[in-house]
């Protein structure tokens, strides 16, 4: 039964040490920060829209993610579909912003592109992948979230989970500071 995949995964990922860490160290980095950018692809990029709204409107962080349709196409046909986030990552992103990558593989090479971007120019990276343990973007982020795990319903569901996870926290943090 695929719900005792969820539940044994769930189990497991949530109660791990390094799940702890990597999740204060997200907190950290995003706690002072006042942008940030979130960018995937597919079902990632929806997740992206999802916490640009949530982020900005419960933590109060000025969020963007690249997600209009005639921007993605515009960009696409301009620099090519491998180079449309980074073209526009190049544009926006300043030092200190932090830019979300969310890829379920972690080798999509259009978000591979735009996070060498980000960190080229001083940004912090929080990376979110999947799938195998050699993929790409697992070892790009200053903080890591991976999912050992080649199920794309449980690898989308968690990191949004784990976003979301970070939001409540953020937010708890910036109504007091």
């Amino acid at each position: 039964m695929q719900l005792n995949l969820y539940k044994t995964f769930f189990n497991s990922y949530f109660s791990n040490s390094e799940f702890e860490t990597q999740f204060n160290e997200a907190i950290k980095l995003l706690t002072p920060k006042k942008k940030i950018f979130f960018i995937g692809n597919g079902g990632s990029n929806s997740i992206c829209s999802h916490m640009m709204e949530d982020y900005g409107k419960i933590a109060g962080y000025k969020t963007y993610t690249f997600s209009d349709a005639s921007l993605i196409t515009c960009y696409a046909n301009d620099y090519g579909y491998e180079h449309a986030m980074e073209e526009w990552i190049k544009l926006h992103i300043e030092q200190e912003d932090v830019l979300v990558a969310i890829s379920s593989s972690g080798n999509s090479k259009n978000i591979i592109n735009a996070v060498n971007v980000a960190k080229e120019k001083g940004c912090n990276v929080v990376s979110l992948s999947g799938f195998k343990n050699n993929n790409t973007l697992k070892t790009l982020g200053d903080v890591n979230f991976y999912l050992e795990v080649e199920n794309y319903g449980i690898v989308e569901c968690y990191h949004q989970i784990i976003l979301h996870a970070i939001l409540d926290e953020l937010a708890l943090i910036r109504k007091i500071g």
